[in-house]
């Protein structure tokens, strides 16, 4: 689990670069991101999981609302 939490923490990095910086929306991706490091430093895999994939959700939000 670590490393797929690993993988999709570095997939939502590369791809927030996309969003546009007006986003009220950053805040939240990169809180979730940052959450996600935090667990996972934890070793906490559960939640550093479902934190990247909050991150991962909004960023797909934006895409679909044309905000990216």
């Amino acid at each position: 689990m670590r490393e797929e939490t690993e993988k999709w923490i570095a997939k939502a990095k590369a791809r927030r670069k996309s969003v546009k910086h007006g986003s009220k929306h950053l805040k939240n991706i990169d809180a979730y991101i940052s959450d996600s490091e935090y667990f996972l430093s934890k070793n906490d895999l559960i939640h550093s999981f479902e934190a990247i994939i909050w991150a991962w959700s909004w960023i797909e939000i934006l895409e679909e609302l044309k905000q990216l």
